[in-house]
């Protein structure tokens, strides 16, 4: 399994802008960088987990509102706030991979993996969980540094591990959604990846265990994109849509579907809403990373071109 693969697809979970080249249930509408203190739980509708409300913002900053600026000020303060929440070191590594920081990236993987560890003893559910990812993000460091062939190895010993933590969290709850939007992840990762995993089963357990909905519909949007089944992709980047509207990356996310199934019918309609949809994603360049405002406006004026000539 390539790095180019591997490593984008399960971060995704925790930073979103890598979606430009990966070939990885209620919606809480609370503006919570505006006012944190309203944060909860984003994955359990009842009997949820004790989470940092810095932390619980961050999370809703990124995958939302797409605000940048706003989870790293927040993240910031959890990391400051809330030392003993796991979550808050794996979005900091995630975004430390974005921005190709791998200093950063090595430092919150391995706190991560600490803090999951710590967690063990008061809620060891999303201690096994957390210790799984932060062997995933200590995996990634490896392939990074040293490539796909002198790190192949590594790395999936890594990954043993992470399915080992994961398999440990599942026989405590095997439907806690938090659990399941992760696993979900992976399992969607090889279901496109592999062709002895079936894609149909990973969406089926994803869709039905996993939380919150958004972030399901849009994982599973974006499997069928890369299964090149646009018509499901879309359906479920407008369901999507319709909880995290104010979000850029779920236009971006759009724009990419219709490119692709413009390209595919020679439709110029098609091509036109996906230009439509890029600059819907750039009227909030402000708030994304500059990489990836860069891959949008690339992707966009590839479509511009493909227009004309068609």
């Amino acid at each position: 399994m390539s790095k180019q693969f591997l490593i984008p697809q399960l971060t995704m979970f925790f930073q979103f802008p890598i979606v430009a080249k990966v070939t990885f249930a209620t919606t809480i509408a609370l503006n919570l960088w505006i006012n944190p203190s309203l944060a909860g739980d984003p994955f359990r509708n009842s009997a949820p987990h004790k989470i940092g409300d810095r932390t619980e913002a961050a999370f809703q900053a990124i995958f939302q509102q797409g605000n940048y600026p706003a989870a790293a000020d927040y993240l910031k303060k959890a990391i400051s706030d809330e030392p003993d929440e796991p979550l808050a070191y794996a979005l900091k590594a995630s975004l430390a991979y974005g921005n190709q920081d791998l200093v950063s990236l090595n430092k919150y993987g391995k706190q991560t993996l600490a803090a999951g560890q710590k967690l063990m003893a008061s809620d060891p559910l999303r201690g096994n969980l957390y210790t799984g990812v932060g062997n995933f993000l200590e995996g990634a460091v490896i392939l990074l540094r040293e490539g796909n062939v002198n790190g192949a190895s590594k790395a999936l010993s890594r990954l043993t591990k992470v399915y080992e933590y994961l398999n440990k969290a599942e026989a405590i709850n095997a439907n806690d959604p938090e659990l399941n939007l992760i696993r979900g992840y992976m399992n969607l990762m090889l279901a496109v990846n592999l062709p002895f995993v079936s894609p149909d089963q990973a969406i089926e357990e994803l869709e039905q265990n996993a939380a919150p909905r958004y972030l399901v519909e849009r994982g599973i949007a974006l499997a069928y994109r890369d299964l090149k089944k646009y018509s499901q992709a879309l359906d479920y980047v407008n369901r999507a849509l319709k909880t995290t509207a104010d979000n850029p990356e779920i236009y971006y996310l759009k724009a990419q579907i219709l490119h692709e199934k413009g390209k595919k019918e020679k439709s110029q309609d098609l091509i036109k809403d996906a230009i439509a949809n890029f600059d819907k994603a750039l009227t909030k360049k402000s708030q994304l990373p500059a990489s990836l405002v860069k891959q949008i406006e690339y992707e966009r004026n590839q479509a511009t071109k493909r227009l004309n000539n068609i």
